[in-house]
């Protein structure tokens, strides 16, 4: 009952935001959203806006990042994909990591993903040499180094409202802890900026306390509205978001401590 009294308040709300503008307003509002997206989703490189991000070096880790799309991954990046989501979450979903790892696959090689690729390697200096043309005809686990972590986003719409969705951000275990994490979140939300997103989004599992406490407590991500704990619904996971600007925050993040 609860539930559906939430979902009928956000449902008026959203109606009563609709009714203070016309018909000709709302359809160009929506074509200006949709050509946001498809202006995001033409730039493949995004470290061509932010080439300071190419690297990430503190004390015994040195890193090398590099963009890819779903419908492009080789076979081991697939692999490894799929490797380190089960070292990683398997525990998290418990008896729902079966169907939700088929679900997964699925998304990862979708042409709508993006993806940082992090690399470990011996020889940074070698590796910039590379021209972007070599580093996307190099195998993925041997001319670039040894994948260490990885994020998958894309650019979709949430409310009507542009945002960045991180599906995936995932580490090995040695490299967690190092900053790398936080690095790539400033990434993210660097790149969602630039493209005009309006927020980034993200789901986190509620028994990964880790990464509750890393989004909730160090990224200062809150729990939006759209997260079905706030529409009094009983679930495994939160949705939580970070907005940029005042129609994200009413939209999104509205009843929370902005």
């Amino acid at each position: 009952m609860e539930a559906e009294k939430s979902a009928e308040s956000n449902e008026k709300s959203k109606n009563n935001r609709d009714k203070k503008m016309t018909r000709k307003e709302i359809l160009e509002k929506k074509k200006k959203v949709q050509e946001i997206i498809k202006a995001a989703v033409s730039q493949k490189d995004p470290f061509s806006s932010f080439p300071s991000f190419r690297h990430y070096k503190k004390k015994d880790l040195s890193v090398y990042l590099d963009s890819g799309c779903g419908d492009s991954l080789s076979s081991p990046i697939k692999q490894y994909i799929q490797n380190l989501l089960k070292v990683n979450m398997e525990a998290s979903y418990g008896t729902e990591w079966p169907v939700e790892e088929k679900v997964k696959r699925r998304e990862m090689v979708s042409s709508e993903a993006r993806y940082i690729f992090v690399y470990e390697i011996s020889n940074v200096e070698a590796m910039l040499k590379l021209s972007k043309k070599e580093r996307c005809n190099a195998d993925g686990m041997d001319d670039k180094g040894h994948l260490v972590a990885f994020v998958h986003y894309r650019f979709t719409i949430e409310e009507e409202i542009p945002v960045l969705y991180v599906y995936e951000l995932q580490l090995e275990h040695r490299v967690q802890g190092k900053g790398l994490g936080k690095f790539l979140m400033v990434l993210i939300e660097l790149i969602a900026q630039k493209s005009k997103m309006s927020a980034v989004v993200l789901t986190v599992q509620k028994a990964n306390m880790i990464a509750m406490n890393f989004y909730r407590n160090k990224l200062r991500y809150l729990i939006s509205t759209m997260s079905p704990s706030q529409m009094g619904l009983q679930t495994n996971y939160e949705l939580l978001c970070k907005s940029f600007d005042y129609e994200a925050k009413a939209g999104l993040q509205e009843g929370e401590d902005k």
